[in-house]
């Protein structure tokens, strides 16, 4: 596709994008305090199927989603690649009620940071790494035990589509504290919305959900490595087309 052509159907696609956030932000800052925790989950996520249907609309690209099966009814801990601005609202409607690790920084961004505080984010200092894995820890299986799945992303920051980052464990270390299962989480997100970049690729954004992995009789780095063996394979064998 021309690239000038591709430039104007990614601005195209922010002017919705900011529509929708500034929108749903606005709402939901003056109605959260009187909407039950699950409605506000329902509300907000809608701006994110909003947007999805905004990106196929504008720039052609399309999702496809293998593994829905595999999603626990109970909760658990989904450690996810993280290439793009994209899996953060698509996963939140996924797995929703879901609290997500993200920094804290983002929750002071006007209307997308109120309406992300509403869902109760564990929103930690990344210039603080043992006070950020404390937090984890607590507020993590604070979460799991209201019922809700926690999101985190082991690589700790975008990483490039076709690239592999550091895997954290403090996702693995706080399924088995909790006792809860790992759910691993794949896709190619940053082919078609690469970070830190305005142009946005038509192709397919495709997910793949793994069988959840049990915790017991397991250590956190055993488990993350597994987790990092499947995720990175499956990286390999996705499609964009």
């Amino acid at each position: 596709m021309n690239k000038f052509i591709m430039i104007v159907r990614s601005l195209l696609f922010y002017a919705l994008y900011l529509l929708i956030v500034l929108s749903f932000g606005l709402v939901a800052t003056l109605s959260g305090p009187f909407l039950s925790y699950i409605n506000r989950h329902r509300l907000l996520t809608t701006a994110g199927m909003l947007i999805n249907q905004s990106l196929s609309l504008t720039c052609g690209i399309k999702v496809q989603v293998d593994g829905l099966e595999n999603i626990p009814h109970t909760p658990c801990v989904i450690l996810s690649k993280h290439q793009s601005t994209w899996e953060v609202f698509f996963l939140q409607r996924l797995f929703m009620p879901v609290s997500t690790i993200l920094k804290r920084e983002l929750l002071q961004i006007p209307f997308f940071g109120w309406g992300i505080r509403l869902m109760h984010p564990i929103a930690i200092d990344r210039s603080n790494p043992r006070q950020a894995m404390v937090q984890v820890m607590q507020q993590g299986k604070q979460r799991i035990a209201e019922g809700n799945r926690v999101v985190i992303y082991p690589e700790g920051t975008r990483t490039p589509y076709g690239k592999t980052g550091n895997y954290g464990r403090s996702g693995a270390a706080l399924a088995i504290s909790a006792g809860v299962p790992v759910v691993p989480i794949a896709h190619n997100s940053g082919f078609c919305w690469p970070a830190h970049e305005l142009i946005k690729r038509p192709g397919k954004i495709h997910v793949v959900i793994g069988k959840p992995l049990e915790t017991t009789d397991t250590t956190s780095q055993k488990l993350t490595e597994e987790v990092k063996a499947w995720i990175e394979e499956q990286q390999l064998q996705l499609s964009v087309k």
